[in-house]
C-alpha cells in the first residue's frame, strides 16, 4: 500500500499507512518509485537533456528501475568500483540527483498521521515522526550527493527536506448533527497542526473571481462523495466553523492555521454555526451558500475547480458565512481594519478604516507605522473583517474575526514583510497579488469589546489629500453604504465599482436586514460623537497620489492626538 499521494504540486505522505526508518526501506518502497515516475514526467515536460542521457545508459531498462538501481549501488559501494558509475559519469549523475532533490523540495509536502483516539500516543509523537522523516530524507540526499562529488561538504544547511508540515487527524465517535449530516461523519478532523515555517506556496491561481450567492438547494441533500475530505475546525469570530476540504487543496488549507483560531477537538462534538464544503466534485462551477433554518447552520459549497486553490476562497467563504450569522443576530459586519492606537502620553483611541479590497486600509496602517513617532504601540483587532454593534452600555464597539492577517506583499514595506518571517506562510511571492499570512493577535484580544472613537471610509479614487470629517451622520452613512472604490487588481474587477456597504461578503447578500442595523449603528455613532468621514489614500490614482498615504496618516495621527 502506497503512503504517498502526489497531485500536481501537492504531496501527502500518510505515515499511518507506512513509515520508513532506513534509507534502504525508502529506496525499495512503492512511494519512492512513484516519486521517480513524477520526476521523470517533470523532466519530460521540461525537455531536459538528462532524459536522453539516461535512455542512452539504461540499455533498454525501465528508467524508473534504472535510477533506483543506480541509487542503491551508490548507497552501498564506492561508485568508482562500479562500471556503470565511473568518475566520468559521476558529474552528470550528481546533476540529476540535485535536480531531483530541488524538484522534491519545490513540491508542497505535508505528512498525515491518523489517530483513532483523541489522547492516543500519536498525539505526542506525530511531530517526532515528521522530524525523523525530515532527517531521513536529508541524510539520504547528503549520502548520495557527497559520494558523487567525492568529498564531504564544508557547509550543511538544515533545510525542510521532508515536509513543510504535519497534520494529526482524528475521527469523532459522535456528532451533534444527524440525518443528512451523516454524510460527513467519517471525515477526519484535524486535531493538531505542525508547520515548518516560513512556508512558501506557489500555486497556479492567485486571485479570487466572483462572489458567493445564496442557493435554494441544500448542498448536503445531494449525493456527493466526501471520502477524500478532511475537516479543519476553526472559530471565525464567534462562529464555530467546520471547513471540510478535498485533500487536493491541502496546501492552501493549512493557511487557516495562521489566520483563524483553531477550535479544540472537544468543540467538534458541538453543533457548528457554519459548515464549508470546499472542493466538491459535482461537475459544477458554484460558489454558493445555503441556510439550513431547521438546524440554524449556514452551509457553504465551493465546487472542485483548479482556480479555487487560491487561499482567498477559503477565507472569504468563511467570512461570508460568519457575517451572515452576525446579521441574523442583529450585528453589523465591517469590511475594514480596526486597531487601538496607544500614544506615549498614555492616551489611546480605537480607529476603524472601512473599504472594499484595494481601498488602502492596510497601506494606511503601514504609513502610520512609518510616521508615528508619538505612538507607543498599535493593537490590531481586525485586518480585513470585523463586527460592529451597540453594547449594553450604549457604546459602539468592535470585535474581530481573525487572529492573523492575509495581506498583499505589495502593501507592506520591506521591514514588515520580514518582521514575522519565521511564522509566515507566503503565497506566490514575486508575482502579482502575492500574499502572506502572519499571526497578528490572540483570540482573547480580538473577541474583547473595543470602543470605537474614529470611523473613516477609505477613499482611493479622489485626488484629494488627508481626511475630511463629516458631522452629519446621514451624509456620512450614504458614503459608507455606496461603497465606492477604484479596483486596483486585487480581485477580477477593474475600474470604478460600487458595493453595498463596501462588503460583498454578507451585507450585499442581505441588504434589507443589514440596512436596519446600519441605521441603528449610525444613529448611535452620532450620539456618541464618534468621528466620521473619509480618508483619502489615493491608491486608485495612476501616480498613487504622490505621497497621499503619508499625508493621510499624518492627519489621522493628528486626530488621534486631539
Amino acid at each position: 500500500m502506497s503512503s504517498l499521494y502526489i497531485k500536481d504540486s501537492l504531496v501527502l505522505v500518510d505515515f499511518t499507512k507506512h513509515y520508513y526508518d532506513t534509507v534502504e526501506e525508502l529506496l525499495s518502497s512503492q512511494d519512492f518509485k512513484l516519486f521517480i515516475k513524477e520526476y521523470l514526467k517533470y523532466l519530460g515536460d521540461h525537455h531536459h537533456d538528462y532524459l536522453d542521457w539516461m535512455y542512452a545508459h539504461s540499455e533498454g531498462d525501465d528508467l524508473t528501475e534504472y535510477i533506483i538501481r543506480i541509487l542503491k549501488i551508490i548507497t552501498v559501494i564506492n561508485y568508482e568500483d562500479h562500471k556503470e558509475i565511473s568518475s566520468r559519469n559521476a558529474p552528470i549523475l550528481l546533476e540529476i540527483v540535485e535536480t531531483g532533490y530541488q524538484f522534491w523540495r519545490k513540491l508542497h509536502r505535508f505528512s498525515i498521521v491518523t489517530s483513532e483516539y483523541e489522547d492516543g500516543i500519536l498525539l505526542s509523537n506525530f511531530m517526532s515522526a515528521d522530524n525523523r522523516y525530515n532527517e531521513l530524507v536529508l541524510a539520504f540526499y547528503r549520502m548520495i550527493q557527497e559520494k558523487l562529488q567525492g568529498f564531504r561538504n564544508n557547509v550543511y544547511r538544515q533545510l525542510q527536506a521532508g515536509s513543510n508540515g504535519s497534520l494529526l487527524l482524528c475521527k469523532r465517535e459522535e456528532t451533534a448533527l444527524k440525518g443528512k449530516y451523516d454524510k460527513l461523519k467519517d471525515v477526519p478532523f484535524i486535531q493538531k497542526v505542525m508547520l515548518r515555517s516560513p512556508i512558501i506556496i506557489n500555486l497556479k491561481h492567485n486571485k479570487r473571481i466572483g462572489t458567493f450567492t445564496q442557493t435554494e438547494t441544500d448542498p448536503l441533500s445531494l449525493d456527493n462523495d466526501y471520502s477524500d475530505f478532511m475537516c479543519f475546525p476553526i472559530y471565525v469570530g464567534s462562529s464555530l466553523t467546520f471547513v471540510y476540504f478535498h485533500k487536493d487543496f491541502t496546501a492552501s488549507a493549512v493557511g487557516l492555521a495562521n489566520l483563524f483560531e483553531f477550535a479544540s477537538f472537544s468543540k467538534t462534538l458541538e453543533k457548528p454555526d457554519c459548515i464549508i464544503l470546499f472542493g466538491v466534485k459535482d461537475d459544477k462551477k458554484e460558489t454558493v451558500y445555503y441556510h439550513d433554518e431547521e438546524n440554524d447552520v449556514y452551509v457553504g459549497k465551493i465546487s472542485y475547480m483548479p482556480i479555487i486553490e487560491y487561499f482567498g476562497y477559503f477565507k472569504k467563504m468563511a467570512l461570508t458565512l460568519h457575517n451572515l450569522n452576525m446579521i441574523k443576530k442583529g450585528l453589523l459586519p465591517i469590511h475594514g481594519a480596526m486597531l487601538n492606537i496607544y500614544l506615549k502620553d498614555g492616551s489611546h483611541k480605537g480607529v476603524c478604516l472601512m473599504g472594499d479590497s484595494g481601498a488602502g486600509k492596510s497601506e494606511t496602517i503601514e504609513a502610520l507605522n512609518r510616521i508615528g513617532e508619538d505612538i507607543e504601540r498599535q493593537e490590531l483587532i481586525f485586518d480585513d473583517m470585523g463586527t460592529m454593534y451597540i453594547n449594553s452600555m450604549g457604546e459602539v464597539v468592535c470585535i474581530g474575526t481573525e487572529i492573523g492577517a492575509f495581506v498583499r506583499l505589495d502593501d507592506l514595506d520591506a521591514a514588515s514583510a520580514y518582521k514575522d518571517l519565521d511564522r509566515s506562510i507566503f503565497f506566490n511571492p514575486g508575482n502579482a497579488n502575492s500574499r502572506v499570512i502572519t499571526p497578528s493577535s490572540t483570540y482573547k484580544t480580538i473577541m474583547h469589546e473595543h470602543k470605537l472613537d474614529i470611523f473613516l471610509y477609505a477613499n482611493n479614487y479622489d485626488d484629494k489629500k488627508g481626511i475630511k470629517l463629516i458631522k452629519d451622520a446621514a451624509e456620512a452613512k450614504d458614503i459608507y453604504i455606496k461603497g465606492r472604490r477604484y479596483a486596483i487588481g486585487t480581485t477580477n474587477e477593474k475600474g470604478y465599482s460600487e458595493t453595498y456597504f463596501a462588503n460583498p461578503f454578507g451585507p450585499m447578500q442581505e441588504k434589507e436586514k443589514c440596512a436596519r442595523i446600519i441605521d441603528e449603528v449610525f444613529e448611535k455613532l452620532a450620539s456618541n460623537k464618534v468621528m466620521l468621514g473619509e480618508i483619502y489614500t489615493n491608491l486608485g490614482l495612476k501616480d498613487k497620489g504622490h505621497g497621499g498615504l503619508d499625508v493621510a496618516a499624518r492627519e489621522l495621527l493628528k486626530l488621534i492626538k486631539e
